[in-house]
């Protein structure tokens, strides 16, 4: 049905990197979606009147949410697709992390509300009504939102939205709610207990703690994450088929969008090399990456010794002596000003995260002492860094 619907409306369809058609993929989701949910609240709040339901009811209202849902992801993905301009030289790709922003705080809302609710309701607990009428409108909600939560998700991993899988954890959460309710109308049907403020009081729980993740995961980007593996290898294998390239560090991407990122890489080379030449490798390198990944890349060049052997054996005791100390460290930038007998080896020390200013300077004591005792020339000057790659 998912791959249907995508070829009956979707022009190019397999072209996902381009802004139309992946914009053409939100508009989708979201028109489905809205068809879908207004059906379903209709529904729901006419049997939940009837049979005096406020988990019902408020399943319904939940329903009608998700349609405002649908719609904030629509109008989010279409304003998305908006070319650069004067005052947004990168695009307009954010608005679809503040569309998703948007759908956590509706479904938080959606959650307390329910959560109130219930707790009326279990103060005050009224016996509901049943029937299999219900009974099979209830099964079909349950049926319909499989079917949405999995399209959603479905087309959220094809394009890389964040807003749409966040509607996809949506639709699952009603899944779960119209679910509880049903349950609840079985219990007391055949035991007589009055359990659907309770039901209810559960559900808002689960519903408030999926706006929070999804409110967690949507400002990630926004605030700035990490270099995924995938992307870092990727770009590191382009890099390597460049023999002039004898090594790279500090991979930083800025997400402006899920089709626009730009990149900044320290490209290690031959100190010896000629200018021209290393522009022009650079140059096609960034070209290759922005061809096999969508990266716009810009590419700093970092001189390196590759000859000189009293600074190769420098840098094999200074990487001997730290990786004695922290296993986890890693050094780039590495090169040596000699003064007279005196070496002063100058390099960029990354350690983990979890070190702290106690922990950092501990450990530069350690490696500019036993550095001192391997050879009284060596001289240190350390910049410690974290690393920008995503853990595993």
């Amino acid at each position: 049905m998912t791959n249907y619907l995508v070829k009956l409306f979707i022009k190019n369809y397999e072209n996902i990197e381009e802004i139309e058609v992946r914009s053409n993929y939100g508009i989708l989701a979201g028109i489905v979606g809205i068809v879908c949910n207004i059906f379903l609240f209709a529904a729901k709040l006419f049997i939940g009147i009837i049979v005096n339901s406020i988990s019902i009811m408020a399943d319904a209202v939940n329903n009608l949410s998700d349609a405002a849902s649908s719609i904030v992801s629509l109008v989010g993905v279409h304003m998305a697709r908006k070319p650069a301009d004067e005052e947004h030289p990168f695009g307009h790709g954010r608005i679809e992390y503040i569309a998703a922003l948007i759908v956590s705080f509706i479904i938080l809302l959606v959650g307390f509300g329910l959560f109130k609710s219930a707790f009326d309701k279990i103060i005050s607990p009224e016996p509901l009504g049943f029937s299999i009428v219900l009974l099979v409108i209830l099964i079909l909600s349950v049926l319909v939102k499989v079917w949405l939560s999995y399209f959603n998700y479905n087309l959220g991993i094809k394009i890389h939205s964040g807003v749409l899988k966040a509607t996809s954890v949506d639709a699952r959460n009603d899944v779960i709610v119209t679910s509880v309710t049903i349950i609840s109308l079985l219990i007391g049907k055949f035991t007589g207990l009055m359990i659907d403020g309770w039901m209810g009081l559960l559900v808002s729980a689960f519903v408030i703690l999926s706006g929070f993740n999804i409110a967690k995961d949507t400002l990630m980007p926004l605030l700035g994450t990490a270099v995924e593996k995938d992307v870092y290898d990727r770009i590191n294998l382009i890099v390597g088929q460049f023999p002039e390239i004898v090594g790279s560090h500090d991979l930083i991407v800025h997400n402006y969008g899920p089709c626009n990122s730009m990149a900044t890489l320290h490209a290690e080379v031959a100190n010896d090399s000629d200018l021209q030449e290393i522009h022009d490798v650079v140059e096609k390198i960034e070209r290759q990456v922005y061809k096999d990944t969508g990266i716009s890349i810009v590419i700093h060049i970092d001189p390196v010794e590759i000859k000189n052997e009293a600074v190769l054996e420098s840098q094999r005791v200074l990487m001997e002596i730290i990786l004695r100390n922290e296993p986890k460290a890693d050094v780039h930038d590495f090169h040596v000003i000699q003064h007279g007998e005196e070496m002063e080896l100058i390099f960029d020390l990354v350690v983990p995260y979890s070190y702290k200013d106690t922990d950092k300077a501990l450990l530069l004591d350690h490696i500019t002492t036993q550095l001192f005792e391997v050879n009284p020339d060596y001289h240190c000057a350390i910049t410690i860094e974290n690393s920008f790659l995503a853990k595993e």
